[in-house]
């Protein structure tokens, strides 16, 4: 069966589809796409003279039988206590993303006027990853999200991944070990089919699990290549058979790591309705598999 916005749980969604709180007659279409979870925009993407107006739009559509996240405006600035103020009264705010997060601070005083509401930390400067770890233990915080644009503006760091290679690591690391979901990483502007897979698969490489898009054509690729492929679900299901049919018991020490690995390519097939396609055959190293 197809994963759908409303069965799969935002701890699992890969895509995360920023729409413009100005442009109205863009939430529909976002409500409709593949995207995992939307995000309704009155920060980045909004001009200062129109950020009463985009709230407005986010408060009118999220009251009136629609649910979506919010990407509200960074602690500290003129607009986050009305944003968040506003938003409290939503029956379909599902979470924010609270943009601009430097310190763990943040994320706990938007948690007061927001109590019990998912919030996603966006990271985006040298200061905040400075303070990564802190930001992930703190009650609050949902899940981690790297804002890439402005976090290269703040560094003067190229796009390459190799150069971020280490704040990727970071954000990963930060999550695990507070016990968070996988971090959601930044766009890849205007990527679209080759280019878009590959900066997906970056994110996969280093354990991210999450993706913002900025279009509704981005989300079904972004989607597919945060997900198990066939090569790990053939992988996994093939290591279980043999695992089972010598008895079921641990026979050495990888076999610990690579069960792990085998039950949750398939629970997370099951979860995103992949289903294995008959007669795959992979005879990889499952170490060389990285898209789970």
């Amino acid at each position: 069966m197809p994963v759908t916005k409303n069965s799969l749980g935002p701890e699992f969604a890969r895509s995360w589809l920023l729409v413009n709180g100005t442009h109205t007659n863009r939430f529909r279409i976002a409500e409709n796409s593949q995207a995992d979870s939307n995000v309704l925009d009155i920060e980045d993407g909004v001009a200062p003279n129109r950020k009463e107006e985009a709230l407005a739009n986010a408060v009118e559509w999220l009251s009136t039988g629609h649910g979506a996240w919010v990407r509200i405006n960074g602690f500290g600035t003129e607009w986050w206590e009305k944003d968040c103020r506003e938003l409290a009264t939503c029956d379909g705010l599902q979470g924010v993303m609270l943009a601009m997060v430097e310190s763990p601070e943040a994320v706990l005083r938007t948690a007061e006027l927001l109590p019990g509401t998912r919030i996603v930390a966006l990271v985006e400067t040298a200061r905040g990853v400075q303070q990564l770890q802190a930001i992930a233990e703190a009650r609050p915080t949902f899940r981690l999200g790297f804002g890439l644009g402005d976090y290269r503006r703040d560094t003067g760091f190229d796009d390459d991944p190799m150069i971020l290679a280490y704040t990727r690591s970071q954000f990963t690391i930060a999550s695990r070990g507070a016990g968070l979901p996988g971090p959601i990483d930044g766009p890849a502007v205007g990527a679209l089919g080759v280019a878009l897979a590959d900066a997906a698969g970056v994110t996969a490489q280093f354990g991210m699990t999450g993706k913002i898009c900025l279009n509704p054509e981005q989300a079904p690729i972004v989607n597919e290549i945060l997900s198990p492929s066939q090569a790990d679900i053939s992988w996994a299901n093939s290591f279980l058979a043999e695992f089972e049919a010598d008895g079921g018991e641990i026979r050495d020490g990888s076999d610990i790591p690579r069960l792990a690995r085998a039950r949750k390519i398939l629970n997370l097939a099951r979860l995103y309705g992949i289903e294995a396609a008959e007669g795959y055959t992979v005879w990889n190293d499952p170490t060389e598999v990285h898209h789970s």
